[in-house]
């Protein structure tokens, strides 16, 4: 049993690889695109902000994926036949990712693990036992959430290009939106991030020191402080890049050698901005998207440890979270180059003040489908994003041939992943009989 536990540990770690590889453009596509950070800074910066995310908040998600997905009461009697089911599942979802990343195509992790396990389960217990509901809510979500996403970025570059970037004086411009910029960016990504942050110390309030607040209190405390302090600091940058640049529009290594340059002081800032956010997106997937490579891991390890097949929820070990946030670092590092030249490069020419609001349209599509229970994904909502910024610059601008690309690996994930395990599946209990 130990080698079977270290061979799907290893398969775990394939899968996070692949995972890393694939779905960490969503964070960092953009701002590689629009030359907010280069390569190299931005997979550091993904790297430490991703595994981070894994190990802090991963057990939700996984726990979740462990026990929620597949019906674990119909393996009940016979827990070896779930353990051969979770292992054709990471076999399947690796093998699918690593396919679409070797092509530079991103596609939905999430969906590749519901196939994988809508596959083994046709196979195993029939077809009444794939939850076509939840099937049919992904399908909808294949088709909603581009468009949505698409439709805020439209809207909000075409309140930047109209305020700010079409202005005769866009500092002056600026100078008076970055509250308000700062605000939205903080509101976005602080409803993603900080309850989950400040969930510990509300709970130190309430339980050591008897005074009981509301939950979201602290969250929005430290947001609206954080709000004032990016605004302070972003005035001080603006000034002080604007007495760097001369009259002339001919852009300046403003970063040091090695970095990018930007042809005015907007674009620099709205570059740091950029940054901000791709970085609570890696943070935020981090923590998301680990699960779906170690849940199957986590079952297992819990069928070896207690006999039975988890039911009412498991207890993730910390070397699980550990295993899958190294694996999405290892793959960003070595494979996440192809998937983030397509979402940053092969769309449209992205500048920092699109690319911000590509990620900011990603980012409040996911949060509104979180909050409305839909399942969606990431790779939906950028690639949808950055479009509907093509459609508000020039429609000629948006390289259809990528997106042919994108979209028929999106239709495929499902049906691949769930022939794959089932094929998988087959094999490994006639073998295994």
């Amino acid at each position: 049993m130990l080698i079977t536990l270290l061979l799907v540990a290893l398969l775990a770690f394939y899968v996070a690889w692949n995972l890393g590889a694939n779905d960490v453009a969503n964070a960092m596509g953009t701002s590689v695109g629009s030359k907010a950070v280069t390569l190299k800074q931005a997979l550091i910066i993904a790297g430490i902000l991703e595994f981070t995310g894994a190990v802090l908040f991963g057990h939700e998600v996984t726990e979740t994926l462990a026990t929620k997905i597949a019906n674990p009461a119909l393996f009940s009697a016979t827990p070896q036949i779930f353990v051969i089911g979770m292992v054709t599942v990471l076999i399947s979802c690796g093998v699918w990712l690593q396919i679409a990343t070797s092509r530079g195509l991103p596609v939905s992790s999430s969906h590749a693990v519901v196939g994988a396990i809508a596959g083994f389960s046709w196979v195993a217990l029939g077809v009444g036992a794939i939850d076509w509901a939840s099937i049919g809510l992904i399908s909808i979500g294949w088709v909603l959430t581009p468009l949505i996403s698409g439709a805020i970025a439209a809207l909000f570059y075409s309140q930047i290009k109209h305020w700010i970037l079409d202005q005769p004086n866009q500092v002056v411009q600026l100078q008076e939106w970055i509250p308000w910029l700062s605000t939205l960016l903080l509101g976005v990504f602080g409803v993603i991030v900080l309850p989950s942050l400040t969930e510990p110390l509300t709970n130190f309030v309430i339980e050591q020191v008897g005074f009981t607040i509301p939950s979201h209190d602290i969250p929005l405390l430290i947001g609206a402080v954080a709000a004032v302090g990016l605004t302070i600091i972003s005035w001080r940058q603006l000034q002080e890049t604007e007495e760097v640049f001369p009259t002339s529009q001919s852009p300046l290594p403003l970063i040091p050698k090695g970095g990018p340059t930007f042809p005015n002081p907007v674009e620099k800032l709205f570059a740091r901005f950029q940054l901000l956010s791709a970085c609570f997106v890696a943070f935020a997937h981090g923590s998301n998207d680990v699960g779906n490579a170690i849940a199957p891991l986590a079952a297992i390890v819990y069928i070896n440890r207690t006999g039975s097949v988890p039911i009412d929820g498991i207890t993730i070990p910390l070397w699980i979270l550990i295993l899958g946030g190294a694996g999405i670092v290892g793959g960003l590092a070595v494979w996440g180059k192809k998937v983030i030249a397509t979402i940053g490069e092969n769309i449209i020419a992205l500048e920092p003040s699109s690319g911000f609001c590509a990620e900011l349209a990603t980012a409040t599509t996911i949060l509104i489908a979180s909050r409305l229970g839909l399942p969606v994904s990431t790779s939906h909502a950028l690639v949808g994003s950055v479009v509907g910024i093509g459609l508000v610059q020039n429609i000629k601008s948006i390289k259809f041939q990528t997106l042919k690309g994108i979209a028929a690996a999106w239709l495929i994930t499902i049906p691949v992943s769930a022939l794959l395990s089932a094929a998988i599946f087959s094999i490994a209990q006639i073998l295994f009989r």
